[in-house]
């Protein structure tokens, strides 16, 4: 009986909380070329990107200056958290309702 070949899943780690996921149920927050920093909905911009799980305390955590900082491996502005802040609502909210996600792990980790 043949077997099925299964289809390769890349895995992304959340900058927060640490747990592997699989690269769709993560966002991805990337440093443009530009050196803007933004939601990349679609995960295809070029820059250096950072995945988070779609849970609010993973988006606390991993927006505090410092460690959004050293995970995008640039200096980020309090702009720059600011508006990242005010697309997180959007992004957990819909994560909500798609209700999708796995529960993230323990986010004091890490």
């Amino acid at each position: 009986m043949p077997e099925t070949r299964r289809k390769h899943v890349p895995l992304r780690c959340c900058i927060a909380c640490r747990q592997k996921l699989p690269k769709r149920e993560l966002v991805r927050i990337v440093r443009t070329p530009e050196g803007t920093i933004e939601i990349d909905p679609k995960g295809k911009r070029a820059g250096r990107g950072a995945y988070l799980c779609r849970q609010q305390q993973c988006w606390e955590q991993a927006l505090q200056p410092r460690r959004l900082a050293q995970a995008l491996q640039y200096p980020v502005s309090a702009e720059d958290v600011a508006a990242l802040k005010a697309l997180a609502a959007a992004v957990i909210d819909s994560a909500a309702v798609e209700s999708q996600t796995t529960p993230c792990g323990d986010a004091g980790r890490g």
